[in-house]
């Protein structure tokens, strides 16, 4: 899962003549709207199949350090791969907890790589507000949140004395427990991230 397509430029032309203001197209914008549209499709894959397909995050993972090669050089090239790995390596972490399966943290590995290493911040943010959201939303509408606010303090308390284990009941591979399809949340934090930096501009 992480911006700007405004760049305003005023346009004159003799007296009496009123000032407007064009959209174009920068980098800050390609990168974040390009990350989303990624997202986007992955969270398409996940709600209709609950699985995020290596055929979309793997040629995303190379597109986003070409695309930044491209417009940036070398050195955008490197901001994008310390932006996906800095989302992948956090992710990963949830992983292995048993928090969400391998194709969200390919994911947003990809979007990551995409979207840059300055949208990183608010990318990881707006991503976890969103699937908190989301989360208790789902909760809500099953009637279980109630439940779900026992199984988180279970959950703490389990990866409190075992560490990255993943829970023996509450982990994503058991279709029992309650489950977000997590691409949502990078697709929504991905655009909350566009928003911001659109309303900045």
């Amino acid at each position: 899962m992480l911006v700007s397509l405004t760049s305003g430029v005023r346009a004159s032309a003799g007296k009496g003549s009123e000032s407007t203001y064009m959209l174009k197209a920068t980098p800050e914008f390609v990168y974040p709207a390009a990350s989303l549209l990624c997202a986007a499709i992955g969270a398409l894959y996940d709600v209709k199949s609950r699985r995020v397909p290596n055929l979309l995050t793997l040629p995303a993972i190379a597109f986003g350090l070409i695309l930044h090669f491209i417009l940036g050089g070398w050195w955008q090239l490197t901001n994008a791969a310390a932006a996906g790995m800095i989302c992948g390596i956090i992710f990963l972490i949830f992983y292995l907890a048993g928090g969400m399966g391998a194709g969200d943290v390919k994911l947003i590995t990809a979007v990551g790589c995409i979207a840059g290493l300055s949208s990183v911040g608010y990318l990881l943010v707006l991503t976890s507000f969103a699937g908190g959201i989301m989360a208790i939303a789902l909760a809500l509408y099953r009637r279980q949140l109630k439940q779900t606010v026992l199984n988180i303090g279970a959950l703490a308390g389990h990866h409190g004395t075992m560490g990255l284990t993943p829970h023996p009941e509450f982990n994503v591979g058991n279709a029992r427990t309650l489950r977000l399809p997590y691409a949502l949340a990078i697709a929504a934090g991905s655009a909350l991230s566009l928003g911001l930096l659109s309303i900045g501009r």
